[in-house]
């Protein structure tokens, strides 16, 4: 039985998310596809690339898609990660979980280096904030507000890790980037976006003083 499933919360996700399955595939890992209300083929492109998909009928948000997604997950860890990622290679998965294998930490945070310089300098200033990660099963599914986080899924758990006393360790994933927003809707649409996320982020921590 495999020690960890990739759990990969995806919305309109679908010119990226077979590679990045395929990558946890070969890696040995089973893929789980949280398809976020997609209005694309990301569920299908998923399923074809080896994922079992879960899909959502409306857009629920990363935390959404992240706690549906847990529902079909059996294994002790679990791996979150973006569905746009480019660079990603099997040897970057191990390396994120080897910390929580070995005891070292309760959560592992990936952190992009080497890759594209317009994501790189995004994790030298807010590695927190990285999508990819690999906790416990049962440590994630305790994350009180999961299932409401929206693009502020990350700076919550990286809270709660803060509180709930984790020991937290950041990972170097050399070569991997990703899409950017902008790049995949255009600019303005991308901008509009990264702002709505960024207010997303703002509000979270205006709450949580």
């Amino acid at each position: 039985m495999a020690e960890a499933t990739v759990l990969i919360p995806a919305f309109n996700e679908e010119a990226t998310v077979g590679r990045v399955v395929r990558v946890a595939r070969e890696a040995g890992f089973p893929v789980v596809v949280a398809d976020d209300g997609s209005k694309d083929e990301t569920a299908r492109r998923a399923r074809e690339a080896g994922a079992e998909v879960v899909r959502l009928k409306e857009n629920r948000g990363k935390g959404g898609a992240i706690a549906e997604g847990l529902k079909a997950v059996r294994t002790p860890f679990v791996l979150l990660l973006d569905a746009d990622l480019l660079g990603l290679r099997p040897e970057h998965l191990f390396a994120l979980l080897k910390p929580l294998k070995e005891g070292e930490a309760r959560m592992a945070v990936g952190v992009f280096r080497g890759g594209r310089a317009s994501t790189d300098l995004a994790m030298r200033l807010t590695p927190f904030l990285s999508g990819q990660r690999a906790l416990r099963l049962e440590d994630l599914r305790s994350v009180p507000g999961l299932e409401k986080a929206r693009y502020d899924l990350e700076l919550l758990l990286t809270r709660h890790a803060k509180r709930a006393g984790w020991p937290v360790v950041y990972v170097p994933m050399e070569g991997v980037s990703q899409v950017m927003k902008e790049e995949k809707r255009g600019v303005l649409a991308g901008l509009g976006h990264r702002l709505r996320m960024y207010w997303e982020i703002l509000r979270y921590r205006l709450r949580a003083r």
